[in-house]
Formats: structure tokens, sequence, C-alpha cells
């Protein structure tokens, strides 16, 4: 008999992936829990407008889409605990979450925390996040259409969605605090010779500068300490993510970058545990990508219930 605290799927993390494992592992009656510190959407409520997401041709807002998705996985039963996930423990065969608000147990966990870009932390970019300050090229692009940009980074992802946004800004500047990129040779050639990309070396941003929208970027040069302003319609933060993980103590294999590695059926190192989102390995991090790892997520657990019994 399971107790009031025990389920047979415990989801930790409320964002798009793991709202999908709990719609699946709901719909097909398992006692399912969602457990989020904050409230559930994760960066989808962070997200003025997604027009990416399949079915919604003039877009949707993020905490439209979050709203929708958690009512559906309430509606076929999911519960919901709004609670710090402080540690866990996977050595037997039920899983124990410790939460600020108690254990909770089950046999299955799908791991679904995701992963926050890295901020510049300065002046200005917090209060115009979403307003021409954006950590997604894939999701944002589209918005700048003969605008002028900035993007700030000189690893793989900076330079080459620097060479993506190309498809629809008018001009794109790439700010690096270094006098050379990090990212492979074969990336690095296809940004320098591509006629719309301009490079600031050895530079980093001290402002964002607008009231409304982005304006401008205040730049420090590292090496003369010189500063100016470059006028710019947007600007992307692209200097890595990190992954949320510090919970897990180190439960589950890891990649050299943090994110967990799964198999195809999104199976982490220990049995039971399953992984959703962003905070996996894998090539493409989008919200319905995120959701197509929950779908599977939540399945896999299914099946590994079952063979339990």
């Amino acid at each position: 008999m399971r107790t009031m605290q025990s389920y047979d799927v415990i989801i930790i993390g409320g964002g798009p992936g793991g709202m999908t494992a709990a719609i699946y592992a709901a719909r097909a009656r398992l006692r399912t829990l969602l457990i989020e510190k904050l409230f559930p959407g994760g960066q989808l409520m962070i997200s003025d407008h997604i027009e990416n997401y399949p079915g919604f041709a003039s877009g949707i807002s993020g905490p439209e889409l979050s709203a929708a998705m958690h009512e559906q996985a309430e509606k076929f039963g999911m519960e919901t605990l709004l609670a710090e996930v402080e540690s866990v423990d996977f050595s037997g065969v039920e899983k124990i979450i410790r939460t600020s608000e108690g254990e909770r147990r089950a046999p299955t966990v799908v791991i679904a925390t995701g992963a926050t870009a890295r901020r510049l932390g300065v002046p200005g970019e917090n209060e115009l996040r979403g307003r021409g300050v954006s950590y997604c090229a894939t999701c944002d692009g589209a918005f700048f259409k003969d605008k002028d940009l900035a993007v700030v980074g000189g690893g793989d992802t900076a330079v080459e969605d620097s060479v993506f946004l190309t498809r629809y800004a008018r001009k794109v500047t790439i700010i690096h605090r270094r006098d050379q990129f990090r990212a492979a040779k074969i990336i690095q050639e296809r940004a320098l010779s591509n006629p719309k990309i301009e490079v600031r070396w050895n530079s980093v941003v001290e402002r964002i500068c607008g009231n409304h929208d982005v304006q401008a970027v205040a730049l420090r040069n590292v090496v003369t300490n010189e500063k100016s302003e470059m006028p710019v319609d947007g600007v992307f933060v692209l200097i890595g993510a990190d992954p949320d993980l510090a919970y897990l103590g180190g439960a589950l294999e890891t990649d050299e970058n943090g994110y967990i590695v799964t198999d195809e059926n999104m199976a982490a190192s220990v049995p039971g545990v399953f992984v959703a989102g962003d905070i996996r390995r894998k090539s493409l991090r989008q919200i319905v990508t995120a959701c197509a790892d929950g779908a599977i997520a939540a399945w896999a657990a299914e099946k590994y219930i079952e063979a339990l019994h």
C-alpha cells in the first residue's frame, strides 16, 4: 500500500518537460507528483511571446502555455508540491526525495529541473530582458528582422548562433573579451567570412542601455580601457548555461559540462530515474524538445513500473 507521501512517479521540475511528463504519467493512471520550488512553468514564465511551438500560428505567451499545460496535467490527476528539493537517495528501489516540505517516495523519478542561462550581471540586463535582451537565438532571432544585433560570447554556441542570426538581422556584432574565439575552427571560418558579421575583440559589455527596449550597449576595451557606446536593437547573451542539479549530489552520471547522460529512452545511470529537458545532454534545447523528452520519460517510467510487478 502506498502512503500519502508515496507515489508511482515523482517529477522534479515544472517546466515544459516536467509538465509533459506529468500529463503522460497521470493519464496512464500513475499516481504522479510534480515538485516545483517556485511556480510551474520554469523559463516559460519569462517568455513574452512564443511563435515556434506547434499549433499556435499567431504565437502564445509563456505564462499562457504554462497554465494550459499545468491545467491539463491536473485534469488527469497530477498533484503539485511547491517545495525545494534538498537532496535525493536513489540507492533503493524506492527513491527518496527530501524537500523543504518533507520526504516523498516513488519507484520512478523524472528529473526536469532544466539549465539556467548565464547572465552578464550588468546594469540594464534584467530590466530589458524580453525587450531586446535574449538568451536564445533560435527562440527569438525571428523577432529582429532587419535589426542591428550584438552577440556576447566566443564559444561554439555564440559564434554559430551569430551566423544563424544573420538570416534575420541587418548586422551582427560579436563582442568577445579575448582576441580569439574558443569556437571550433570551422564555425569561426563561417562567421568571419560572413559579410553581415563584425567582431569587437578584447571587449566587454558594461551596460545595456535603453528605456523600454534595448537601444545600445556600453563597451570597454580590456586592453586599452577605452570606452564606447554601440547602438543596437537587441543583445543575445550566449556565454553558456549551468544545469540545475546541485541537489542530486553526484547521484547520476553527467558529461564534462555537467549535463545528465541518458539513453534514447531518457533513462539515466540509475535504474528508475529518467530525465527530460534542458538538464539532459542533447543537441537542441527548445520547448518542443523538452516536451518530447517528457513524453518519452513518462512512457519509460510506466514500463519500468510494470516490470517491477
